[in-house]
C-alpha cells in the first residue's frame, strides 16, 4: 500500500525522535545526522558556484593531509567523514560546511611555502566544523521553529503545512551558512578559537604551529583591501598573527626534507 502524503513511516519516526531528544540538550546543537545533510546541502551550493579543480594528484594529497589531521582533532569523526576538495579559483579562501566538507581555493593554496602551511589551513577548517560554528550560525529563529516542528510532529505525521514550513526552515538555514561562509565570515571569537584548536592538531601531528603564522603573513602580503575573498570574510592577519604567537611563541619553521619534496612534487603547478 502506498504511504500517504505528509504521514511518516515507523522508523522515520524513531529517527526524529531521537534526533528530537538530542536537539532538546542545547537549542544550538543538531544531531550528527542533521549536520550531515545541512553541510551537504551547503557543499552543493558552493561548488555550483566554484568550479572543482580537475587535477587528482593534488586533491589525493590534500585528503590524506586532511584525514590525518582529523583524525589527531577532538572531532576525529562525523557522520558523513571528513572530505577535502580544491576549488579551481584565484581567490584566498577556505571554507568548512557542516559535517566534514572541506573546500580550498587554489589562490589559498598558491600562499602555502610548505606542507606545514597546507596543514595549518586544513587544521584551522577542521576546526570550524569540530567547534560547529557552521551550525552555530543559523539563525536562533529558524532553529527553534525546526525543533518545534519536530517535537510537535515527530511522534506520528508531518501535515503538508508541516512539512512546507519545515522545507522552509532547513532552506533558510542554508542560506544562513552559505552567506555567512561567502560574505561575511566568522566572528574574531570564532576565528580565534579556530586558531587554537588547529595549533593543538598542529602540535600533535608533528606540524609547526607557527606554520599558521607564516602563511598569515604571506597572505597579508597579496589579499586587497575590499576584495571579495579572505579580506572580506576573515579578521585581518595581523589580529590573527598576534593571537597565534601569544599561543605559541615565534620558531624558525624547518621541514623534514621528504616532506618537502612531496609537496613540490604535487603543489608546484597549482
Amino acid at each position: 500500500m502506498a504511504q500517504s502524503a505528509g504521514v511518516v513511516t515507523g522508523e522515520q519516526a524513531k529517527s526524529i525522535t531521537r534526533s528530537t531528544s538530542a536537539i532538546a540538550k542545547t537549542l544550538e546543537d543538531f544531531t550528527p545526522e542533521q549536520e550531515y545533510y545541512i553541510g551537504r546541502s551547503v557543499g552543493a551550493v558552493i561548488v555550483n558556484r566554484y568550479r572543482p579543480y580537475p587535477n587528482a594528484q593534488a586533491n589525493i594529497y590534500l585528503n590524506l593531509l586532511g584525514q590525518s589531521l582529523a583524525q589527531a582533532s577532538d572531532r576525529p569523526e562525523t557522520f558523513g567523514g571528513y572530505y577535502f576538495l580544491i576549488l579551481d579559483s584565484d581567490e584566498i579562501n577556505a571554507f568548512a560546511a557542516p559535517g566534514g566538507l572541506i573546500f580550498v581555493f587554489r589562490g589559498m593554496l598558491r600562499c602555502c611555502r610548505s606542507e606545514d602551511a597546507v596543514a595549518a589551513v586544513l587544521a584551522h577548517e577542521i576546526a570550524h566544523i569540530q567547534l560547529r560554528h557552521g551550525i552555530r550560525s543559523i539563525e536562533k529563529g529558524r532553529q527553534t521553529q525546526a525543533l518545534t516542528i519536530l517535537a510537535a510532529e515527530g511522534a506520528k505525521t508531518f501535515g503538508k503545512k508541516e512539512l512546507a514550513d519545515l522545507t522552509r526552515t532547513f532552506e533558510g538555514s542554508i542560506i544562513d551558512i552559505t552567506s555567512t561562509l561567502i560574505n561575511n565570515g566568522y566572528s574574531r571569537t570564532f576565528e580565534q578559537a579556530a586558531d587554537a584548536s588547529a595549533v593543538r592538531t598542529l602540535s600533535s601531528t608533528g606540524y609547526n604551529p607557527n606554520a599558521l603564522v607564516a602563511m598569515l603573513r604571506e597572505m597579508e602580503k597579496r589579499l586587497k583591501p575590499g576584495g571579495l575573498d579572505f579580506a572580506k570574510t576573515h579578521p585581518s592577519p595581523r589580529s590573527r598573527i598576534e593571537d597565534i604567537e601569544s599561543l605559541v611563541g615565534r620558531s624558525a619553521l624547518t621541514e623534514p626534507p621528504a616532506r618537502q619534496a612531496r609537496f613540490r612534487k604535487v603543489m608546484e603547478n597549482i
